[in-house]
This record gives structure tokens, C-alpha cells and sequence, in this order.
């Protein structure tokens, strides 16, 4: 009785620990969403092996900024163009992961895909939350911009001709990059100058993103997972309280001046609502939108980052319309 006691009472302690520490910091829940999206992020990479042509070359772990331990990137292009001064149009991939977890080499294999295609493909690495809050990585990511115009010459890349893209935390990321680049005043607003020029930005590849932090139902299904990984990227509890998060909400300040967008979610994806509206937004404005989106019969509902299963008919288009929307991109700058 004495040891049923005592056990009872470690395990008491034990839960108001874990309690207090999820009610404290964003770390635990932060650190089970990344376990759990880091090997599904795995699955997904293995799954496209099969996909991967060969003839594909690599640069890796290139640092774009010395004085960040994060600031790396891959560059993936064609084998045959090795040792020319053949340049191509570059996409330049923001991976995704909830802002708090995921990586570079997640992307490696469906950037080789894209890469087969004749195009040269970046897969950039930031940093990631809670260690690192907003707006570190959209800083980040306009720093690579920088530093692959600089250096295009030895990576195959037309300077002149650059496509940023992003998965779902990378889509969004991607977006205020795009916009920091076409909008001045939110440039300002952001205190980020420009890594490149808005002619050199040719469009934008936006999968399963989130650009209206104010269509998050806080209440939902997900609030759980939507409390932590909000405030791990903000570093606040309730991001609401605070203005300097407005700006994460990139819907509400963009311009005609706004690339041309490919636009997609799935329709089983909570944040397919945000894509949505981002792409009404656009139109409205008059920026050139080409969007993929789903009829709600659907079946089965294809979830969230459904464009990496490219075992199943909705990936493959979802490929071949980023494909063609490139195609149309490169076409209008020949």
C-alpha cells in the first residue's frame, strides 16, 4: 500500500510537470509535432524515389550566409549542362513542416523531378521554430535570393528569370518574400530590403499555405497543434495580441505588382480555405492567378501536401499543372 501510495503520487507530479511545461513553452508540443512530421516527411521522400530519373547533378550544403549555421541550400540541375555556362530558370523551393520542423533534404527527390524537366532547383533551408521566431526565415529566404543572383554563374541559374515556391509553412514564407520583392510599402513594413528585383521574379508556386492567420479556427479539430506551432513561430502565446504579426498575413497587402501565381491545395486540406481566398485576392487585384483546386466530392479527399504522392492521379497533375505554368512563364520571357 505504502509503494501504491508513493508511485501514485511520482505519477501525479509527473503529469503536473508535463502539464505546466505544455501550458509553459511551446517546446514539448513543438518537439512531437517535428517526430511526427519528420517521418512523414520520410515516407513521402522514399515513396518518390521510384519517380526520380536519373542524369540529375547536385550542389549541396552551400552556405549562403556564414554568419548563419543555417543558412544552407541544395541547388539540383540537369548532369548534362555540368562543366557550361548553360543558365536556367531557377524555382527556388521553401520546404514546409508547420514552421517547426522539416528541412532541405526533404525536398531533395521532387526537386530532382523538377530539375529532369530543364529547370535548376533550389531547395533552401532556415531556420526553424521555437529556436528561431518570425520573421527570421523570411529574412533568411531573402538572403538566398541575394545570394544565388550573386552567384549564378556556377550554379546554372538565369538571374533574370527566378520562381519562388513553398510548401504549406514554405508557401507562406514564399508569398511574403514575393511580396517583400513586389510591394515597397510592405517592404517597409517588414524593415527587409529586396535580395533581387522584381523583374527577375518571374512567378510564384504556392502548395497547401497559410496567408490569412485570421482564418484559423483557433477552436477547431486542430487547435492543439495550431496553439503550438503559432506560438513557437511568433515566441507569444496568443499572436493576436500583438500588431507586429499582422504583417504575417500577407493576403491583406498584396498589389497588382504581385507575380504571376500557381495556387493549389487539396480538398481534404484544413487550409485549402486560405488558398482559396489568396487566389480570389490576387484575381481581384489583377495579378495573373492559375489555380488547382479540387471538387469537394472528391474521394478520397486528398490531404494536406497532397502534390508529393505522385502514386496517385491528383500529384501527378498537380506536377504536370506546375509544369505547364512554368512552361507559360518561360514562354513570356523568351
Amino acid at each position: 500500500m505504502r509503494f501504491l501510495l508513493w508511485a501514485s503520487g511520482v505519477a501525479i507530479v509527473l503529469v503536473t510537470v508535463a502539464y505546466a511545461a505544455f501550458q509553459l513553452s511551446p517546446w514539448p508540443g513543438a518537439l512531437l509535432i517535428r517526430y511526427a512530421f519528420d517521418m512523414g516527411s520520410a515516407k513521402i521522400s522514399r515513396a518518390l524515389d521510384k519517380h526520380v530519373p536519373p542524369g540529375i547533378a547536385a550542389q549541396r550544403n552551400l552556405s549562403y550566409d556564414p554568419a548563419d549555421s543555417d543558412a544552407l541550400l541544395d541547388v539540383y540541375y540537369p548532369a548534362k549542362i555540368e562543366g557550361t555556362a548553360e543558365a536556367l530558370t531557377t524555382v527556388v523551393w521553401v520546404h514546409g513542416g508547420g514552421w517547426v520542423s522539416g528541412s532541405k533534404d526533404m525536398l531533395g527527390q521532387y526537386a530532382r523531378i523538377l530539375a529532369a524537366r530543364g529547370y535548376t532547383v533550389v531547395a533552401v533551408g532556415y531556420s526553424i521554430a521555437p529556436g528561431k521566431t518570425y520573421p527570421v526565415p523570411v529574412r533568411q529566404v531573402n538572403r538566398a535570393l541575394g545570394y544565388l543572383a550573386k552567384n549564378a554563374g556556377k550554379l546554372h541559374i538565369d538571374p533574370s528569370r527566378f520562381v519562388l515556391a513553398g510548401d504549406s509553412a514554405g508557401s507562406q514564407i514564399a508569398a511574403q518574400v514575393a511580396n517583400i520583392i513586389s510591394v515597397p510599402d510592405y517592404a517597409a513594413i517588414m524593415d527587409i530590403a529586396p535580395a533581387i528585383a522584381r523583374p527577375q521574379l518571374r512567378g510564384v508556386i504556392l502548395f497547401c499555405g497559410a496567408y490569412d492567420l485570421s482564418l484559423i479556427k483557433m477552436d477547431g479539430a486542430f487547435r492543439g497543434f495550431l496553439k503550438t506551432v503559432l506560438w513557437s513561430y511568433t515566441g507569444v502565446q496568443d499572436y493576436t495580441t500583438n500588431p507586429r504579426f499582422a504583417s504575417a498575413s500577407v493576403v491583406h497587402y498584396v498589389t497588382a505588382d504581385f507575380p504571376p501565381a500557381f495556387i493549389s491545395a487539396g480538398n481534404g486540406d484544413p487550409l485549402l480555405p486560405q488558398s482559396v481566398e489568396f487566389a480570389r485576392v490576387l484575381t481581384a487585384k489583377g495579378v495573373s492567378v492559375d489555380s488547382l483546386f479540387f471538387p469537394a466530392s472528391h474521394k478520397p479527399e486528398l490531404p494536406h501536401e497532397y502534390q508529393f504522392d505522385l502514386d496517385d492521379a491528383a500529384g501527378e497533375q498537380a506536377l504536370a499543372r506546375s509544369l505547364e505554368f512554368l512552361s507559360h512563364l518561360q514562354q513570356d520571357t523568351d
